[in-house]
């Protein structure tokens, strides 16, 4: 038997000497454990040194994915086709396929050929003669820092690593933009405080400080195309009526460079989110289709990546970003949240309130699906994306309509439905069934109280009144009329 032995270095062929020594696994690592007994088993029959570090690296591409490299080819052809009834023990059962494919040589990988490998391992720098210790321990490394590379600048995980880091500055210069308007507006708003009421948009804000500076210039200064004509003929009335206190030119010319760091740091946001937008359209068209750019690329930074994304299912895609809520939700035994991030969509703003968790769990399904095909598809078109995003707007739209709608009859019962409530499962302690006292029960309780009282009432006896009976006249009397 012959063993193909990988190593920084180079290609290693040994032949087994003792082939009865394998079939005891267990103890095979005593026979390596000095040089001499290792000799006795295994002897070095052929080692192909790689030339460089370029080699090595093709080399070990090679065995990564599964191929023959050049250098295991013309050693393989050099060495095991002069012994063709040998078998050749391979640590890969993927390569051994490939092998056996292409040169037609049985190959051998069970649990004796991984043990037989690692005692090999154990002792090879006095297996292999003629390669001192620093030298493969050099090749080793470089090797590891060369492969490093290689995975990292080819890996298609590493894409999406712009669209993370794109949109993370996107929301950091977010942040600082409003912090410098803001203390811009503080500022000026001193000396010219009417300014910040009559222009609102805070670009045209710091364009029109920019260029008027001091307020006694506005109504020499010609900002027509900066704002309209309106805003235009009102700031020049407030600047004349201003409140605002006097300011030195020092203080004017440092107010008008934070103006410039805004109006810098707004262009580059602008460029930076159409970079974005590109990114996101070349990388996951239908996810962007779907949600948008900004929510699609929050998702993906979110996840990590765009393959961590496509291994969540849709309803951690529909929660996703509210992750705190949702455990402070299963704690205190409340209504877990509907929506994280997804909340941002314009499928959901633009729906009603009662109907916002329905179309963020539908299109949190489809977003889900779109992610799938975007990471692990093949094609870079967005029809699903588009295809599933008019599905949405056409249930949208029945949803809505579907409230408007009158329902009579027997499908007004069958359209309702009863608001799903969720209900504690902790039962508490009852203390009544501590008492050995047989207790009554409320109605027998209330009826004795009732025949009590009945008992305690005196019985009055009814008295009718008996009408006056009229006296016969006797016959006498009326004689004597």
């Amino acid at each position: 038997m012959l063993v193909l032995f990988e190593t920084a270095a180079g290609y290693a062929i040994f032949k087994v000497l003792d082939e009865s020594k394998l079939q005891q696994v267990d103890s095979l690592y005593k026979e390596f454990e000095t040089p001499e007994k290792a000799n006795k088993i295994v002897k070095l029959k052929h080692f192909e040194k790689f030339q460089d570090t370029t080699e090595a690296l093709a080399a070990a591409t090679a065995l990564v994915e599964g191929k023959i490299g050049k250098s295991l080819k013309k050693a393989l052809k050099k060495v095991v086709a002069k012994e063709a009834h040998e078998q050749l023990a391979i640590s890969d059962a993927k390569l051994g396929g490939v092998i056996k494919e292409k040169l037609d040589l049985s190959c051998v990988h069970n649990t004796a050929v991984a043990e037989l490998m690692r005692c090999i391992r154990s002792q090879m720098e006095s297996l292999i003669t003629g390669l001192p210790p620093r030298e493969i321990s050099a090749m080793s490394l470089g090797l590891a820092h060369s492969l490093s590379r290689y995975k990292l600048k080819f890996s298609p995980d590493k894409v999406d690593t712009m669209i993370v880091q794109a949109i993370s500055l996107l929301d950091d210069l977010d942040k600082e933009l409003n912090n410098y308007i803001m203390r811009c507006r503080e500022w000026y708003g001193w000396h010219f405080p009417e300014l910040g009421k009559v222009v609102t948009d805070n670009l045209a804000y710091c364009k029109t400080v920019r260029k008027i500076g001091d307020r006694t210039n506005v109504s020499s200064s010609d900002l027509s195309d900066l704002l309209p004509e309106e805003i235009e003929a009102e700031v020049k009335l407030a600047a004349e009526i201003s409140m605002g206190t006097e300011v030195s030119e020092q203080d004017i010319g440092n107010i008008r460079h934070l103006c410039d760091q805004v109006i810098e740091i707004t262009d580059y946001r602008a460029q930076l989110y159409d970079y974005l937008k590109n990114r996101m359209m070349a990388i996951a068209p239908n996810l962007t289709v779907m949600v948008g750019e900004l929510v699609g690329a929050r998702l993906i930074s979110h996840a990590g990546s765009l393959l961590n994304l496509a291994k969540h299912p849709a309803s951690t895609v529909q929660i996703l970003g509210a992750e705190k809520a949702l455990f402070r939700a299963l704690k205190t035994r409340k209504d877990t949240p509907k929506y994280g991030l997804i909340y941002h969509a314009s499928l959901v703003g633009q729906t009603t309130a009662k109907n916002k968790g329905k179309i963020s769990r539908m299109l949190a399904a489809k977003a889900s699906l779109a992610i799938r095909y975007d990471a692990l598809g093949e094609d870079t078109n967005a029809e699903m994306g588009a295809e599933n995003r008019a599905k949405l707007e056409a249930r949208l739209r029945q949803l809505e309509e579907k409230g408007i709608r009158r329902i009579s009859g027997t499908g007004k019962a069958m359209a309702k439905s009863d608001k799903y409530q969720h209900k504690s499962e902790v039962r508490m302690y009852d203390p009544s069934g501590d008492s050995t006292i047989p207790s009554t029960s409320k109605k027998r309780k209330f009826e004795e109280v009732e025949e009590e009282e009945e008992e305690e009432e005196p019985v009055t006896p009814v008295v009718k009144m008996k009408k006056p009976k009229k006296e016969p006249v006797t016959e006498e009397e009326e004689d004597d009329d």
